[in-house]
């Protein structure tokens, strides 16, 4: 055999062994033909990837129902029925502390944080100027006190002298009567009997008696009025005496608020006086946090549906997030909190932005346990209020 018929005969055999052409990237493949069963000589049914593909759908589906109920019953059991927020604090009932009167804190008998008692005295103002001042408003009172007793005491004394002036104007009337009685006699009987000088001297005695008779009236006029005098003046005392016991007790307060006292039971906090600092009347020297506290949540006005007074709540405190604290809605504010805020809005200047409000509701722990735990105004929670 000669080359050429070699090259021929081969020629074949290197075509067929020529790599395979990459498809074009627009054309369409078409699927192959399923290569026949070596086990029975059948092709697979050609409608079974169909078929697979329709269980994953339905199976698919029936998770996607499954989950979806699954969702509806937790929401409608664990969702539903409540309503919570994370705008809420405790709140407490703080009282702050001021001194009555200004003076230099000579003992300061408290410590941060520190329990106590209602009446107990949490610092001493230096007392000696105000002790000073009640010994200075007593000696006032009794002064006034002895200026009623003298006032009382002449008024006694005038209203005897009244009694007496009364009495001269009795034995002046009768003495008038009797010199009266005389010259008429006299006169009756007339120079014929009687001397003229004799009856010119009854008329003089007559008129002298009638004319004492006057002057005693008058000093008892006079003894009357001083009388009267001296009534006033032991009300002018009486009134000194008011006044200066009034001043005793303003005297012995101001001494008593040298002891600032505890209002109630509570805790020492903010507190910001030392001993030996000099406070002015009404300064914040410290403040009182009692033990009982309550939670006030903002909840917003579309969270209010359904909500009432006296349904149960849970609280979770931000800081003991795993106990929850039983508790129950007290009351709800009749108004939101920006309208009774320092600026409230005014939504009839400028455009106006509908935004939803948030209401305040005080709910109150009913968990005993609470008080066995540090809570304070102004500590995060979280309530859950079930409203169905």
């Amino acid at each position: 055999m000669n080359a050429a018929t070699l090259n021929q005969a081969a020629a074949p055999a290197f075509r067929t062994a020529a790599p395979a052409r990459l498809p074009d990237p627009g054309q369409v493949l078409e699927p192959e033909s399923t290569p026949p069963n070596p086990v029975n000589g059948h092709s697979p049914e050609p409608g079974s990837p169909k078929k697979n593909l329709h269980r994953r759908h339905v199976a698919a589906g029936l998770a996607t129902l499954v989950v979806s109920v699954a969702a509806g019953i937790y929401y409608s059991a664990y969702v539903a029925p409540y309503e919570s927020t994370d705008d809420a604090f405790i709140e407490a009932h703080v009282t702050p502390i001021a001194p009555q009167v200004a003076g230099r804190v000579a003992q300061l008998l408290v410590q941060d944080n520190q329990p106590v008692k209602a009446g107990d005295v949490l610092l001493q103002i230096d007392p000696i100027d105000f002790q000073t001042r009640l010994d200075q408003e007593r000696a006032k009172l009794a002064a006034s006190q002895s200026r009623l007793a003298q006032a009382r005491a002449q008024f006694t004394v005038d209203q005897a002298r009244v009694e007496q002036e009364k009495a001269n104007v009795v034995a002046a009337q009768a003495l008038a009567a009797q010199a009266g009685a005389d010259n008429q006699r006299y006169q009756a009987v007339g120079s014929f009997a009687i001397s003229a000088s004799q009856l010119d001297l009854a008329g003089t005695q007559a008129r002298s008696a009638a004319a004492q008779v006057d002057a005693a009236r008058n000093k008892e006029l006079s003894a009357e009025a001083q009388s009267a005098l001296d009534q006033a003046g032991i009300q002018t005392a009486a009134a000194e005496v008011q006044s200066s016991e009034a001043a005793v007790h303003q005297a012995g307060l101001n001494l008593s608020y040298t002891q600032v006292k505890a209002p109630a039971a509570g805790y020492v906090t903010h507190r910001t006086v030392e001993a030996g600092a000099y406070v002015q009347t009404g300064q914040a020297l410290l403040a009182i946090v009692p033990p009982e506290v309550w939670v006030v949540a903002n909840f917003k006005e579309t969270q209010l549906t359904g909500m009432r007074v006296g349904q149960p709540v849970e609280v979770t405190i931000d800081a003991y997030p795993q106990i929850k604290f039983k508790a129950h809605v007290d009351s709800i504010q009749s108004g939101t909190g920006p309208r009774f805020s320092l600026l409230p809005p005014e939504n009839a200047s400028g455009n106006y932005v509908k935004v939803v409000q948030r209401v305040p509701v005080k709910i109150v722990l009913d968990d005993a346990a609470a008080a066995h735990y540090v809570l304070g105004p102004g500590m995060s929670v979280v309530p859950e209020v079930r409203v169905k």
